[in-house]
């Protein structure tokens, strides 16, 4: 039995974000829906417009004068508005970002290296964020660090374009690359 002085526990019932059929509360609606001639009409013969239908009176937009309600399927509406959130949802990228960092003086193998790895990350579709990284007095050499991140972005012109040019900050200068549609 439920003590009518507590509150009830559990899971909170989600509300429906459209009100539907009785729970419209305005006297006058303009009607609309497939099949259906566009009118405006007291709620009560709106109601009845949809149950003859065998469907729901949705109210669609609440602010217009008189408020519009469509006759449809709620729940079949309420999937299709799914479906379209989880489309719009798939369609947005999610922008990846790699990471290849080096040395001011790191070798040509190693740089060969990181290079490959930069050609499959963006091949992938993801952009790359190349870093030098200066390690105690080594920040004299900005100039060279700058030189490898340069060299790197002309070895990758075909596979991407640079978003960002060298930008030293801190002990770090860096780059970014976006991947070529």
């Amino acid at each position: 039995m439920r003590n009518p002085g507590r509150p009830q526990r559990g899971i909170p019932k989600k509300e429906d974000p459209h009100r539907i059929n009785e729970r419209i509360s305005a006297p006058i609606v303009r009607v609309v829906g497939e099949g259906i001639e566009a009118k405006i009409v007291p709620i009560r013969e709106a109601l009845m417009i949809a149950e003859q239908a065998g469907l729901d009176l949705v109210e669609i937009s609440p602010t217009a004068n008189p408020p519009v309600c469509r006759v449809l399927d709620y729940k079949k509406f309420l999937f299709e508005q799914k479906k379209k959130q989880k489309e719009i949802k798939a369609k947005s990228a999610k922008v990846v970002v790699k990471e290849i960092r080096m040395g001011p003086n790191t070798d040509d193998h190693d740089f060969e290296f990181k290079l490959r790895h930069a050609k499959k990350f963006l091949e992938e579709g993801a952009k790359v964020r190349v870093e030098v990284f200066f390690k105690g007095r080594s920040i004299v050499y900005k100039d060279q660090g700058e030189i490898i991140l340069l060299k790197f972005a002309s070895l990758l012109e075909e596979n991407g374009k640079v978003e960002q040019l060298p930008k030293l900050e801190g002990k770090r200068m860096m780059m970014m690359i976006a991947p070529k549609k």
